[in-house]
């Protein structure tokens, strides 16, 4: 196989695995809000590499959030999960502070807010 081809292959793979990464995270769920974590807007960016290392930046809703302790450790086992993940990294940021406007639509009619 030419190292065009295998680059080629690896950044599929990559996206892929980036789509299999945002379907897992809208599994994960806020104990306290019936809305998955992705579309409440606690994830600020998922990073894929083309060995399959996955790195994602995620916040809470808040400092005292009482999932502050489970909810990256559920994240990390989740993405770990998925075929071609190698690697995970979960880094918990406060900057930008999470706040109701980043949440999606679809979260906000759900949770009557529209």
């Amino acid at each position: 196989m030419a190292d065009d081809e295998k680059q080629t292959n690896s950044s599929m793979d990559a996206v892929v695995i980036e789509a299999e990464v945002t379907e897992a995270l809208r599994n994960c769920f806020d104990p306290e809000i019936p809305v998955n974590i992705y579309e409440l807007g606690l994830i600020y960016d998922v990073k894929v590499e083309l060995s399959g290392a996955v790195a994602i930046r995620m916040t809470l809703t808040s400092p005292n959030c009482p999932a502050a302790q489970s909810l990256p450790g559920e994240v990390q086992a989740r993405v770990k999960e998925i075929p071609g993940v190698t690697d995970v990294s979960v880094e918990v940021v406060w900057d930008p502070p999470w706040d109701p406007s980043r949440m999606s639509e679809a979260a906000r009619l759900q949770l009557g807010m529209l």
